[in-house]
């Protein structure tokens, strides 16, 4: 099932966040760590980020975090142009909707390597999966 396109603009975004190999079955568990340093998840924007072999397991960072006292790595997701489908449903049903529907993204631009795909979750039952296009793509 192809899912409607649309192209949007993104503000760079300082974050903290988990590492782990792209892939894996590490993924699951990262999350679930970043949840647990946290405490309460209420309020804070979470994102999926990877490139090059690497998930990143991010929270946006707001006033008063500090990383490296909860042992998390920082660093910012880049702004621009980006592709963008969203899915929605519950998880971890919808987990299977992510790569098909990067899939399609992949084939409907022209996809900028230097930056990172982005999992954008909005809410529990709907995420914004963004694929990073040239400008003017």
């Amino acid at each position: 099932m192809e899912l409607p396109l649309r192209r949007v603009e993104r503000a760079e975004t300082p974050v903290m966040f988990v590492a782990v190999k792209d892939g894996s079955d590490e993924i699951g568990p990262a999350w679930d760590r970043l949840e647990t340093l946290l405490g309460s998840l209420r309020g804070r924007t979470f994102l999926g980020v990877f490139d090059f072999g690497i998930y990143r397991c991010c929270v946006q960072l707001r006033a008063g975090d500090d990383p490296a006292r909860l042992g998390l790595q920082s660093g910012v997701v880049p702004g621009g142009q980006y592709l963008s489908a969203t899915i929605r449903g519950s998880q971890p049903a919808a987990y299977a909707l992510l790569t098909p529907t990067f899939e399609q993204l992949r084939r409907s631009g022209d996809r900028d390597d230097t930056r990172p795909s982005i999992e954008y979750y909005r809410r529990h039952d709907r995420s914004d999966l963004l694929m990073p296009i040239r400008d003017g793509a």
